[in-house]
C-alpha cells in the first residue's frame, strides 16, 4: 500500500494547535512530510513560540493523525526553530477563521481577577473520530482533547487562577509554565463563541446539550 503526502496532510489538517481553534495544516506550521518506501513518515513542522509547554501534546497528537493513515509505520516528527513561524504562513482561508471570530464586535476586556469563564455549545463527534465544538451559530472547531478538557472545566464557577490550576493537572505541567496559555485559550475560545463571561449580577447559563 502506497502512502502519499496528501493522505498524510488531509489527516493533519484534523490535528489542532492546543492554543488555537484552527488546524497545524491551515496555521503553517507543517514545514515538510517525508514518505520512505517502507512508509516510515517523517514529520518536519514549527511551532507559533519556542518553549511552548505544550510541545509534548503537539508531538503526540501529530503522530496520533499520521498513525490514521492506512499502510503509515514508524512516524518521526522533528520540532524545527528555522525558519521561524510568522502569521504570514497561515492559510487564507485560517485567516478568515480568526477575522470572523470577532466580527461581532471588540468584546469587552476581561477581569482575570473575577470572571467566571462559562463554556458554552457542544461538543460533536465526527464520523472520522474527530472532535469539533460547535458554537450557537452551527460554527464548528476541531479540537484536540487538551481543549476540550479545558472548555469542560470552565463550568461558570471556577476563577481564572482555578481554571490555570486545574490545567496544570490535567497537562502535568507547572502553573507558571501555563498562564500565558490558559489566557489565550479563554480569549480564543471567547472569540469563537464557546466561552462566555457571564457580567457579576448575571445568572451562568447552562451547557447546551
Amino acid at each position: 500500500m502506497v502512502v502519499t503526502v496528501d493522505q498524510i496532510r488531509t489527516s493533519l489538517n484534523q490535528c489542532m494547535d492546543p492554543e488555537v481553534p484552527l488546524s497545524i495544516v491551515e496555521m503553517g506550521l507543517v514545514y515538510g512530510i517525508d514518505i520512505s518506501e517502507s512508509n516510515d513518515v517523517n514529520i518536519r513542522m514549527t511551532m507559533t513560540t519556542q518553549g511552548c509547554p505544550l510541545h509534548q501534546t503537539i508531538v503526540q497528537d501529530v503522530a496520533r493523525y499520521v498513525k490514521k493513515v492506512p499502510g503509515v509505520n514508524n512516524v518521526k516528527v522533528d520540532i524545527v526553530w528555522d525558519p521561524p513561524w510568522t502569521m504570514d504562513k497561515m492559510s487564507e482561508a485560517a485567516k478568515a477563521k480568526l477575522k470572523s471570530f470577532s466580527k461581532s464586535g471588540a468584546p469587552a476586556p476581561i477581569d482575570y481577577e473575577t470572571a467566571l469563564p462559562q463554556g458554552i455549545g457542544s461538543l460533536m463527534q465526527q464520523e472520522d473520530g474527530s472532535m469539533v465544538l460547535v458554537n450557537e451559530h452551527s460554527q464548528g472547531f476541531m479540537v484536540n482533547q487538551a481543549i476540550i478538557d479545558f472548555w469542560k472545566s470552565c463550568n461558570g464557577k471556577r476563577k481564572i487562577t482555578e481554571l490555570v490550576d486545574v490545567f496544570a493537572q490535567t497537562t502535568g505541567l507547572q502553573r507558571s509554565q501555563i498562564e500565558k496559555e490558559v489566557i489565550q485559550l479563554i480569549s480564543q475560545l471567547r472569540d469563537g463563541g464557546l466561552i462566555i463571561i457571564p457580567a457579576p449580577d448575571s445568572p451562568n447559563v447552562e451547557f447546551r446539550k
